[in-house]
């Protein structure tokens, strides 16, 4: 989900109570150097205590983590294993409105009626489990309902899902874009894997630092899974790279930092048009 995505090596792990479970994982997210690659929560039924984990691709300040979020904070390494595919094993397949995303363990679940979406997480994130990515899919299915778009970008694909839907959904072209070569190649595998060669392009790009992101504006459907902290340093780019008119889809935030990231994209001729809330994570689909 994060454009900057890279394989987790670190850990940091924080108990905290329940009713703190959004401010700290708001916390982590915001805290830049380094910055996680993911923000984790995971509940013990019948304990009060909540835990919450964030990822990172190199070591995190223990001392400082813990003095910023206001309880004892333990960072250790990984084992060498591919932590992110390993967190999705063995979890149920999702359904987003039209979309049913599921693993190679869920192959023969699929119903009908549906647009299949089959994802291998490998080592980039966007399986539809985590609340931004089914988010996502929800305002995608609204907003093809509603737009005929004929420029699509995904920045920051992660594994591909979000271009693989609408491309499935629509017959549309879409470029995917993920800083992380590794990404790129998992977001291409799925491509093969979901039969979308011909729809789905996938680039390895900083940004909107790449001649094929440059080439294909104004874009008039752009969707961004990123974290709250790129979002915002991309809105003046986000504007001069779409199309007036155009569909813009957010995500990778939560609830309150909403109105930090409309603030910005507000400032440069965006309004928003919906939330979509999943826990403490929200999506904002935006119009220019």
């Amino acid at each position: 989900m994060n454009a900057e995505t890279k394989v987790p090596l670190w850990k940091a792990r924080v108990r905290v109570p329940a009713h703190e479970t959004a401010r700290t994982m708001a916390l982590f997210e915001l805290t830049p150097h380094p910055e996680p690659v993911a923000v984790l929560s995971h509940e013990v039924p019948g304990e009060d205590d909540i835990t919450v984990e964030a990822l990172y691709a190199e070591p995190a300040d223990e001392a400082a983590l813990t003095e910023i979020i206001g309880h004892a904070v333990q960072v250790a390494p990984l084992p060498d294993q591919d932590w992110i595919k390993l967190s999705y094993e063995g979890l149920p397949p999702v359904r987003a409105d039209r979309f049913f995303v599921y693993g190679a363990h869920d192959r023969g679940r699929v119903p009908g009626n549906v647009i299949p979406l089959a994802i291998d997480a490998g080592e980039a994130f966007g399986t539809g489990h985590h609340e931004t990515t089914s988010g996502c899919l929800e305002a995608i299915a609204d907003i093809l309902r509603e737009r005929h778009p004929r420029r699509v970008l995904d920045l920051g694909t992660g594994t591909g899902v979000l271009a693989i839907a609408i491309a499935k959904a629509s017959g549309l072209r879409v470029l995917a874009t993920d800083l992380d070569p590794r990404a790129v190649a998992v977001a291409n595998a799925n491509v093969i894997r979901n039969g979308a060669q011909g729809l789905v392009r996938c680039v390895t790009a900083d940004g909107f630092a790449h001649e094929a992101v440059a080439q294909g504006k104004p874009w008039d459907f752009i969707v961004a899974n990123i974290l709250a902290g790129p979002l915002t340093r991309l809105a003046p780019a986000m504007r001069a790279h779409m199309a007036p008119g155009g569909q813009l889809v957010l995500s990778g935030l939560l609830r309150n930092q909403e109105a930090m990231v409309l603030g910005f994209y507000h400032g440069n001729g965006f309004r928003l048009r919906r939330r979509y809330r999943r826990g403490p994570w929200s999506t904002l689909w935006l119009t220019l």
